[in-house]
This record gives structure tokens, C-alpha cells and sequence, in this order.
């Protein structure tokens, strides 16, 4: 019975320890808006794909002439492979993402008539789209936060902060998903994402000052590894 009051005990301080800091996202990032540009809807669902460990910036930069050429569905799914490739040569990965990005649009033209599905259940269904970047599409496009996206800014934060143990970043979304109630959790992965490009970036440094570091002062001795 102690034990059961102990593991209690402990799930209730976490859970104010993760409310403490989601109240600080909040408040320092109100509206919840991706940093990826784009004009259409499959823009912005490409951009995100190729986001993956890949900085905003650098997909900005090549999508700034990539989206005058691709803006529907039909248009990526048109595309020819080895062009697009090139394209996006810049991108790590970029054959990868090729091959996601022009499946992805020719199923959503096949499947959804050119439309962006709107449920998680049919978004992972689409090649290169798990549960990370669905949540991302549904706030971002309909704002849905139905889920917390974990991306490497959330992982990060997650266990600097002790609110997970795990690496896997759909079991760290779960850790998050339980602990914060679900009318925050649009401000988790936005505010994690732009409190570590901005205030507390990912190389070792003293962060005592920093508002999280203040909130859970043991976040400053935490420094996980990038993968």
C-alpha cells in the first residue's frame, strides 16, 4: 500500500511540474504557428516531411522555389522523381522524402480527391506520415490538437525536464499526453520547438537563468544526447 501512495504521490508532482512549465509556453507563445512557410495546404504537409531532422530554415530556403512550381497534390504527384530529387538536394535525406512526398500526394488525389484527410487514422495511412507529423498537419491545417507532437525540441525538453523516461518519440508523446490536460496541449510542441531554436538551444551551456531551468533547476545538469 505505501508503495501505490508513493507512485501516487510521485504522478501528482509531475503532473504540476508539467502544468508549471506548459503555463510558461502558454504564455510566452500564445498562437500556435509553425515557422515552415508555405501557401497551400500540401505545401505545408511536404514541408513538414522534409523538416525532419532538418532545420526549418533550411526547408524554407529550398522550398522558396520549390512552391512556384508544386502547390496541389496533383502537382507533387506529377512530379518526376529524379527532378524532384534534385530539387531537393539540399535536404538530408532528400531521396527518402522524394519518394514520401510524391507517394503521399498521389495517394491523397487517389484516395481523398486532393484534399488533406482530416483524422489521424487516415494521415498515417499516407507514405511518410506517422503519428509525429499527423498531429503537426492536424493543428497546423484545422487546428485539431488531438495529440503532442514530439519532435527533437519536445524529446529534448521532455527529459531535461524528468517528464519521460523514453527516447521513443511517440511513447515520449503518450508520457506528455497524460500528463497535461488536453486543452494545452496545442502550446506543447509549438512552445518547446521555438523555447529551444530561441532561448535554450541544444549544446551544453548554463541555463540556470533560463525560465524551464527555473521552474525544474535539475534541468540544468540534463543533456541528452541529439538521437
Amino acid at each position: 500500500m505505501p508503495k501505490k501512495s508513493s507512485q501516487t504521490s510521485k504522478n501528482s508532482l509531475l503532473k504540476q511540474r508539467a502544468r508549471r512549465i506548459v503555463a510558461y509556453l502558454k504564455k510566452a507563445y500564445p498562437k500556435p504557428e509553425s515557422e515552415l512557410k508555405h501557401t497551400t495546404p500540401f505545401q505545408f504537409v511536404s514541408a513538414v516531411i522534409l523538416s525532419a531532422q532538418c532545420t526549418d530554415k533550411a526547408v524554407n530556403k529550398t522550398t522558396e522555389k520549390l512552391f512556384q512550381k508544386y502547390k496541389t497534390p496533383a502537382d507533387f504527384a506529377k512530379a518526376r522523381p529524379s527532378v524532384f530529387e534534385k530539387e531537393i538536394s539540399s535536404i538530408p535525406f532528400y531521396r527518402n522524402k522524394t519518394k514520401a512526398i510524391l507517394l503521399a500526394a498521389t495517394e491523397i488525389v487517389a484516395r481523398h480527391g486532393g484534399i488533406i484527410p482530416k483524422t489521424e487514422r487516415e494521415l498515417v495511412a499516407l507514405h511518410g506520415i506517422g503519428y509525429k507529423t499527423a498531429h503537426v498537419i492536424l493543428g497546423e491545417l484545422y487546428q485539431k490538437w488531438e495529440g503532442i507532437p514530439t519532435d527533437t525540441h519536445v524529446k529534448r525538453f521532455a527529459l531535461r525536464c524528468g517528464l519521460t523516461k523514453h527516447t521513443d518519440l511517440k511513447k515520449i508523446s503518450k508520457d506528455l499526453e497524460a500528463l497535461i490536460p488536453e486543452k494545452d496541449w496545442k502550446y506543447v510542441n509549438n512552445g518547446f520547438v521555438l523555447y529551444g531554436r530561441y532561448v535554450c538551444k541544444a549544446r551544453r551551456h548554463d541555463c540556470m537563468s533560463h525560465p524551464l531551468t527555473k521552474i525544474y533547476p535539475k534541468a540544468a545538469t540534463v543533456w541528452p544526447k541529439a538521437k
